[in-house]
């Protein structure tokens, strides 16, 4: 079914520094998903994913908890959602995806992370063009017949479905993301999701070496040190 894609979890070192970007960002994704629909749980599914998602990563229930009582609140702090594209040594491409309260500080750091490494920003679609944007989950289970089914009995149309040795990805376009989820939930309640994301996935990949590879690494770490930064999207294996 179609082709398959490339699936990668970057791995979080638990350092302090990193804990910190890790809480601060789940913090500003509940409050975004409390804000736009119910401050409440159970009635804002897209609110509940994020919360499920944030206590696997340990998030502790009180930056949870405080995240959602902010969005309750008349505040005047705000987040949206920004993306930029850019380009780097070689061949390579970035999706940076921000959340924040100022897009001029956003902007002007992500900007000087690419003229420190004298690369540049593009306007947009001058790189996600070649982007796909995706929902995938993977999980173990040996009932794939069974998800597939119902899966399509529904109604769904899946990019791609995929069982390699007792795990199945299932890839699908990201607004089916949570009645594909509401299915495997059903069918296996307790789905320990080895993968979990929605985002950005190059159509094509591509190898860096040597200096360029050194550059690319370097631009990288730049914008993942980024408060606002909550996600780097790259063609680069």
């Amino acid at each position: 079914m179609g082709r398959a894609y490339e699936v990668r979890k970057a791995s979080i070192q638990k350092t302090g520094a990193a804990k910190a970007k890790l809480y601060s960002t789940y913090a500003k994704e509940i409050y975004l998903a409390a804000k736009k629909g119910s401050p409440e749980i159970e009635s804002n599914i897209s609110l509940k994913r994020v919360v499920d998602k944030a206590k696997k990563e340990q998030v502790p229930s009180d930056i949870i908890n405080r995240a959602i009582d902010k969005a309750k609140g008349a505040g005047t702090e705000d987040y949206e959602e920004v993306i930029y594209e850019g380009f780097g040594p070689g061949a390579s491409t970035f999706i940076i995806k921000t959340l924040t309260d100022n897009v001029n500080r956003t902007v002007g750091f992500v900007r000087a992370a690419f003229n420190k490494v004298n690369k540049s920003l593009g306007v947009t679609n001058s790189v996600s063009y070649n982007y796909d944007y995706l929902a995938i989950i993977s999980f173990k289970s040996n009932k794939e017949e069974e998800l597939f089914e119902n899966i399509l009995n529904e109604g769904i149309e899946l990019i791609d479905f995929e069982n390699e040795d007792g795990i199945i990805t299932i890839t699908c376009n990201p607004t089916d993301i949570h009645k594909v989820k509401d299915i495997v939930e059903k069918i296996i309640p307790t789905v320990d999701y080895l993968y979990d994301e929605v985002g950005m996935y190059p159509k094509d990949y591509i190898s860096l070496e040597g200096e360029d590879r050194e550059v690319f690494d370097k631009l990288y770490n730049m914008l993942d040190e980024i408060d606002d930064v909550t996600a780097i999207y790259t063609n680069v294996k």
